[in-house]
């Protein structure tokens, strides 16, 4: 098995096959659609040294494995198939969509008690679900551009730079478009705490980069070697309107 790497354009690869492509693009939408369902709505508090009490959406803690894994695509494969990527978890938060709107509107059973319970935890995903899938295509995309020119740039030295100066961009649009459109007005999300949130999301987002950052390198570094390629997008066509690689 060849450990040698080749450095590539993007375009070169074409339909080439890849060894690991399909399961990091499955674990990308897994940690997508499981961040949003199981922690988007909670808001969490934690006694912080000097500051008190200090509040954070509870997805924090996964959602940006996300984008670590979108940096990942990115850096190993290039920006056409991490564009591929964010369309598949556009498309399978959609359908999560209209799964949980189905299933809590279907008519319960007169002998079954949690309808109220379920109602509680799937009611608003909807809602959730629309703001996400906007913040996340705005996001995704405006991070992967950004890690994709960087390493043209910085002829791929430096990955630590591409990695957090791409999060910086892409956590913060996610975060200006997710919470107004996900909580504003909402009962339990006044406007100060819905703020508040939003600044600790960006910046433990971004945080979460930094300390992950040496796992990064070694996945990073992993995959390219199984692969055998350093992929450069000269020449790509960086539309997001396309899932052509």
């Amino acid at each position: 098995m060849s450990e040698q790497i080749v450095k590539v354009e993007a375009q070169a690869l074409q339909e080439r096959p890849l060894r690991y492509f399909d399961f990091v693009m499955a674990a990308f939408v897994v940690v997508l659609l499981l961040s949003n369902v199981l922690g988007a709505g909670k808001r969490a508090e934690v006694e912080l040294p000097v500051i008190g009490l200090w509040p954070f959406g509870a997805g924090i803690l996964f959602f940006p494995l996300g984008y670590v894994l979108g940096d990942i695509l990115t850096e190993v494969y290039g920006y056409a198939r991490a564009r591929r990527c964010i369309w598949a978890g556009f498309a399978a938060m959609l359908f999560m969509a209209f799964m949980s709107w189905v299933v809590v509107a279907l008519p319960p059973a007169a002998d079954w008690g949690g309808q109220a319970n379920y109602e509680a935890v799937f009611g608003q995903v909807p809602r959730i679900v629309f703001a996400s899938m906007v913040a996340f295509a705005f996001g995704e995309f405006a991070n992967s551009l950004v890690l994709a020119k960087m390493k043209i740039w910085t002829e791929g030295k430096h990955l630590w730079t591409r990695t957090i100066g791409s999060t910086i961009v892409g956590q913060g649009v996610d975060s200006l478009i997710f919470y107004p459109l996900a909580f504003y007005g909402a009962p339990d999300w006044p406007v100060e705490a819905m703020l508040a949130v939003m600044l600790s999301q960006f910046l433990l987002k971004v945080g979460w980069e930094v300390l992950l950052t040496p796992v990064t390198y070694a996945v990073v570094g992993w995959l390219k070697r199984r692969e055998g390629i350093d992929v450069y997008d000269e020449g790509t066509n960086f539309t997001p309107f396309r899932t052509k690689v």
